[in-house]
């Protein structure tokens, strides 16, 4: 289960808005090397490519989907007799508080880095077609079903096994696998109000045992985790919403407006406002409409 990394580190000046439909053109000739965080579905709406990488080259017809990992290496080139057109979107597992556990952002962290799982080539599917075409719509894009919908998508499309849940065996396992269970059971985002001294009962544990055990499993104790769990959850409502600052530390976890802000500086160098003022400096605003066309030189 263990994920975390130490040390400070820089906000995402670049961010992008996830389970959002965005269309991009090719010229003859023309390749794009896409670079997002988490997971990216694209899909040939028109014209042919190919897929170039390393281990893995194929020609792309329209109807066929892509889905790759950050952590592949690879261009999508338009061939050189037309056009190609592709929509995409993007999902960053890490930033799901609110539908995932920590295994499942585990899970899928560690399909990240697996050969087999974080490249996948899919034959062309009508059926997929057409419900991505009717998702990237004027009508429907960048709404709440949308949003689940797309995320539907990429679940049918990695077709990778998640932790079943059991229930009713808390009794026969030890402290450590009472923990374990418990953390895969709950949702991330409910980590973010879970007090240490909740934790400490639901485990029916000494509250040095628990921290004991919990920076075993995780890999850094509670605090820390809650702390990048709820910075994480303010960078995105940060950069997605027009929420004041102090909305923003309350959705975060926060009680304290002033705490939030010190806790935002100590790990990313800079205020919540500072950062957010970033992002819109560079173009970015609050992820109302974001749907947009690109044309790539070749």
């Amino acid at each position: 289960m263990k994920d975390a990394t130490r040390g400070n580190r820089k906000p995402d000046d670049s961010f992008e808005p996830q389970l959002v439909v965005n269309e991009l053109a090719l010229p003859p000739g023309g390749e794009w090397s896409p670079r997002f965080p988490g997971w990216l579905v694209i899909h040939v709406s028109a014209g042919v490519g190919y897929w170039l990488h390393p281990r893995k080259n194929c020609e792309l017809q329209p109807g066929a989907v892509v889905l790759l990992s950050d952590r592949v290496q690879g261009c999508v080139r338009a061939s050189q007799v037309g056009e190609l057109h592709l929509h995409f979107f993007r999902t960053d597992p890490a930033k799901l508080t609110g539908m995932v556990t920590m295994a499942d952002q585990t899970l899928l962290q560690n399909a990240a880095g697996d050969e087999k799982l974080s490249l996948r080539l899919l034959s062309p599917g009508a059926q997929f077609s057409d419900k991505l075409k009717e998702l990237g719509s004027e009508q429907t894009r960048n709404t709440f079903p949308t949003r689940v919908q797309l995320l539907q998508l990429f679940l049918e499309v990695f077709e990778g096994r998640f932790p079943q849940s059991q229930t009713g065996l808390a009794g026969v396992f030890d402290a450590k696998e009472r923990l374990r269970q418990r953390l895969n059971q709950t949702p991330v985002s409910d980590l973010l109000e879970l007090s240490f001294s909740g934790l400490v009962s639901q485990t029916r544990c000494s509250p040095r045992h628990v921290s004991r055990l919990f920076t075993e499993l995780v890999g850094v104790s509670f605090r820390e985790k809650q702390t990048e769990l709820r910075l994480a959850r303010a960078c995105e409502l940060l950069a997605t919403t027009d929420s004041k600052v102090v909305e923003v530390a309350l959705e975060s976890g926060y009680q304290s407006t002033s705490l939030f802000s010190a806790m935002f500086k100590q790990r990313f160098g800079v205020t919540p406002a500072k950062w957010r003022g970033r992002l819109e400096g560079r173009g970015r605003k609050p992820a109302k409409q974001v749907v947009r066309r690109l044309r790539v030189a070749a």
